[in-house]
This record gives C-alpha cells, structure tokens and sequence, in this order.
C-alpha cells in the first residue's frame, strides 16, 4: 500500500517543532518546558547524592534526564506513527506534551488488526527500551550515567505497563478496543467499552493517594492529591471523548453525498451569464457549474456574487465572472460516503463542493449546511 503525505497543517499554538520522523512533524508543546522544569528539580537531590559539589549544575543534570525521557516517549510515539503509516494512514504530527505524547493519525482503523497493532506497538517499543536499560545497568559504571539507565529502564517499563491498561485513551484502551470489535464485529461497541474502561482507571487514579497510604504506609503529600486529579482529569475527558466521536461515527455510514447532491446545471464557463440564469430556473437546478468544453469543472457559480450583478449587465457578462475557481479539494467522487466524506469537507472546508462521476461529468453539489443536516437528524 502507498504511503500518502499528509497535507502541512498549520502547527497548533503553543507548539515548538523540533524535526519530522517518518515524515511527520515532530512538535513540543510549552507544557513540555513545566514539566522538564520539575523534572530536574525533583532530580536535582538524587544527582547531588550520586555526583556531590555539582552545585547548580545539578539541576543542568536533572534537565537532561528529562530531555533523554522524553527521547524514548519520542520512540514510543513514533513506533505508532510508522505502523500506521504502514497501513496507509496518514500521520500529521507527534506532539510531546506534560503527560507524554500523541500521535494525531488522520482517519479510523478499517479492522480490529489494525487497530490492535497500532495501538500496541507503542507500549512494545517502552518495554523493549525498558528491557535495554536493564540490560545496560549491569555493564555501567557508578556514577550519573547509571544514574539515567536506571531511570531511564525503570521509567519505561512502568509507562509500557501502564499503559496497557485497558481504557481509552491509553493505548491498553485500543487494545481492548480491537478486542471487542473483533468479538461483536461491531467497532462502536468496542469503543464504548474501551471508553468505560478509561473511567474507570481515572476513577481509580483519583483515589490512589489513600490507596498509597494503605498499602505502602507513606502518607500522600499535596504533590501526589494534585498529580492524581490532573492525570485522573486527562483520563477521563479523554475516555468522554472517544465515547462521545464513536456515537458520532456510528452515523456517518447513512451519510451518502449522491443522496445529498443539489440539482445542478452545467453550463460553458463562457455563457452569458443571464442565459445561464434563464437555464437554471427552467431546469429548476439549484446551482451552477461551469465547465469547459471537454465537459471538465471549473468552477460554482457564487450566488452573493450573482444577486450583486444588476439584471441590465448580466447579458454581457460570462457566467465565470461570478463563480469561484474550483480549487483542490472542493471537487468530490459522487460515490464518496460516510468518514471518507467527512474527512474530505473536513480536509478543505468549504460552502459547497462539487460531484463528479467516474467519467469527469458533473452529477450536482454539494453544500456543507446539507451534510450538517442529515448528520443531526
């Protein structure tokens, strides 16, 4: 299967890029700058224990552990953007962010295969960093490098773990996701599960701090109640989220742009516009297209723009003054239906687009306010 490019998107505010891998934007969110702040703070007493009389430079230390963990967060995400590159989805962006990183894949997994694979690729990838470390800490001499193999080990396995856990939007919540899907054939329900599950974990995040309590007798400080909400917080909008997207998904298959297509008249880009008019109301069409003389679209004629032009002039004026020039994207396959129309609109947002059969001829519009309509009703 190709490998399509994705389109350059404008870059997210608040966003840094450092580079691409496998083709897509590798981006830091300025969130990433707190928490690399706090992770040399929090760093800095241990560095001092193992490397003493390093002063502020302590904190430089610190500071590079982050930076080196969140390197493998970087490999996690990018194990994710190469599988689905693999199956032929197109990635946009890896964004690392305060609570790790994101992967923003354009499209929805055709089979529970593919989603099972991608999802847990990621996790394989910190556990095999994990796994390395491991094998490193025996042959590394004492010192700040160990130091950073043992946290670099120790944090990798924990984020491969947990990550498994089954609820969205943790990559465990795909899994379990794939794994309903492929059960019941049905990907909805295997979100909504995944999504429940997600809940559940913020749910039991929120109440770790007792939890820690009773079971390893150390007291929570304020740090711990505050890092639960946030992490409990960020489960459950996303398990919300992806609950909600796949009530919303479960609707796009009933809609079909030939079902929506306004009547439509086709007409030389170099008619007078008047008799383009007069065709149109005798044909009872909605709107105008015009083509040229191979019967190719150009573009759609601009209704403001039409009602602008007096009556006396329209006969000495071309139809394709008052028409917008059909750009890339604004002209859709009439057979296009459900995401892959949704994506489309989503992709070159637009009034209207025009339909065009697998032969080039025009079969009608398209207007976005229609495709609304039906997704609500």
């Amino acid at each position: 299967m190709s490998d399509p490019a994705p389109r350059p998107a404008p870059r997210p505010p608040g966003t840094f890029k450092l580079g691409t891998i496998a083709g897509s934007d590798v981006l830091v969110s300025s969130s990433w700058f707190l928490i690399a702040g706090l992770i040399a703070v929090v760093m800095a007493p241990r560095v001092e224990q193992v490397q003493p009389d390093l002063g502020a430079w302590k904190y430089v230390a610190g500071l590079a552990f982050a930076v080196i963990l969140y390197g493998s967060v970087l490999l996690h995400e990018a194990s994710h953007a190469v599988m689905a590159r693999r199956y032929g989805f197109p990635v946009r962006s890896i964004t690392l962010h305060f609570l790790g990183g994101m992967t923003a894949i354009e499209g929805e997994s055709r089979t529970p295969r593919q989603e099972f694979w991608i999802a847990v690729v990621g996790p394989l990838t910190s556990l095999a960093v994990g796994a390395v470390g491991v094998g490193l800490w025996f042959v590394t001499p004492d010192g700040l490098l160990l130091m950073a193999v043992e946290g670099l080990a120790g944090a990798n396995l924990l984020v491969g773990v947990l990550n498994l856990v089954p609820g969205l939007p943790l990559d465990g919540g795909r899994v379990l996701k794939a794994a309903v899907w492929r059960v019941t054939g049905n990907a909805h329900r295997g979100t909504i599960a995944a999504g429940w599950g997600g809940r559940v974990t913020a749910g039991a995040v929120l109440l770790w701090p007792i939890a820690q309590e009773a079971l390893f007798d150390t007291p929570p400080d304020v740090f711990d109640y505050v890092l639960s909400v946030v992490i409990a917080m960020f489960l459950w909008t996303g398990a919300t989220s992806a609950m909600a997207s796949a009530r919303i998904r479960s609707r796009l298959p009933d809609l079909h742009a030939r079902d929506l297509a306004r009547r439509t008249l086709a007409v030389p880009d170099d008619l007078p516009l008047s008799e383009a008019v007069r065709r149109a109301q005798d044909a009872k069409a909605g709107s105008i297209v015009t083509v040229t003389s191979t019967g190719r679209p150009v573009g759609v004629v601009n209704e403001a723009a039409l009602l602008a032009t007096p009556e006396d002039r329209r006969p000495w004026v071309a139809v394709s003054s008052v028409a917008r020039t059909l750009g890339e994207g604004l002209s859709l396959p009439a057979t296009i239906t459900g995401e892959e129309l949704i994506l489309a609109i989503s992709r070159t947002p637009a009034a209207e687009y025009v339909l065009v059969e697998e032969d080039g001829s025009v079969y009608g519009v398209l207007s976005t306010a229609d495709v609304d309509r039906a997704f609500r009703q």
